[in-house]
């Protein structure tokens, strides 16, 4: 029964990561196509986005870790709190990116702002959205963790949020790259 309800939770799961793609591939479609219209405004990525990234790898690293300790039977809070931290970085990095595009005169909305701003802007906010659930997950994880819930043979909920935290850094990595360079 254990078996049953572990392979649907984790296809439930890839469904909601399959709606999460299609939107981002949505976005960043829409984004080529409107781009190839005109009317582009150039303007300096920040590097901020760059530390993100890194933080966000770093974050995934450690969850690898944990893993690694769960199947060991050791503890993993620490780990998760760690990760949970990185995330509340990889969030005030993005606005501290945010910031740099409006020192620059790039704008969401508004007079003078620019569809390629608000491109930005917008793929940026949804992906941090995305984050934002993540991050209450990982909450919940060590949660669980700290009331001893997970063992080396029975470590769902841990699971899902580390394949749910992997995609989300996954998906910045594609984000940051397509931004940047295209």
């Amino acid at each position: 029964m254990n078996f049953i309800k572990n392979r649907s939770l984790k296809q439930l799961l890839w469904i909601g990561i399959g709606s999460i793609v299609m939107f981002f591939a949505g976005l960043t479609s829409a984004y080529v196509v409107r781009k190839a219209e005109g009317n582009w405004v150039e303007f300096l990525f920040p590097d901020w986005f760059l530390f993100s990234t890194i933080t966000i790898v770093i974050s995934s690293i450690i969850l690898i870790l944990a893993k690694r300790n769960i199947k060991r039977e050791k503890k993993v809070f620490n780990f998760l709190i760690v990760v949970l931290l990185l995330g509340v970085c990889f969030s005030f990095f993005q606005f501290k990116g945010w910031q740099d595009l409006t020192n620059q005169g790039v704008f969401l909305t508004g007079e003078g702002s620019n569809v390629s701003g608000s491109f930005l802007y917008v793929i940026t906010l949804a992906h941090l959205v995305h984050l934002i659930g993540g991050l209450v997950a990982i909450l919940i994880t060590a949660i669980n963790s700290k009331m001893g819930k997970y063992t080396s043979k029975d470590f769902l909920g841990f699971e899902l949020t580390s394949i749910y935290w992997h995609f989300l850094g996954l998906l910045w990595i594609y984000l940051f790259f397509f931004l940047k360079f295209f």
